[in-house]
């Protein structure tokens, strides 16, 4: 699996997951557990991981929907 996007605000992570499902790449949501340990203020970031296969087509869906990559700048 690789990092998609971390990131911590939740509006993000749903809406890059609906993105992905839409397009049927499956993702998997980290660190969510940790964020809701640490009281949901937001100090810990929630990543999105796909599968190795599916990396170029969910940064390709991500950047088609105006949402910035970390080495997009």
């Amino acid at each position: 699996m690789k990092e998609l996007i971390r990131t911590n605000d939740p509006t993000v992570i749903a809406f890059v997951s609906a993105l992905l499902q839409g397009e049927e790449i499956d993702c998997f949501q980290m660190d969510v557990h940790m964020s809701v340990l640490e009281g949901s203020i937001g100090v810990l970031p929630r990543r999105i991981m796909v599968a190795d296969r599916d990396l170029f087509m969910a940064r390709a869906v991500l950047r088609d929907n105006g949402i910035e990559l970390p080495e997009d700048g």
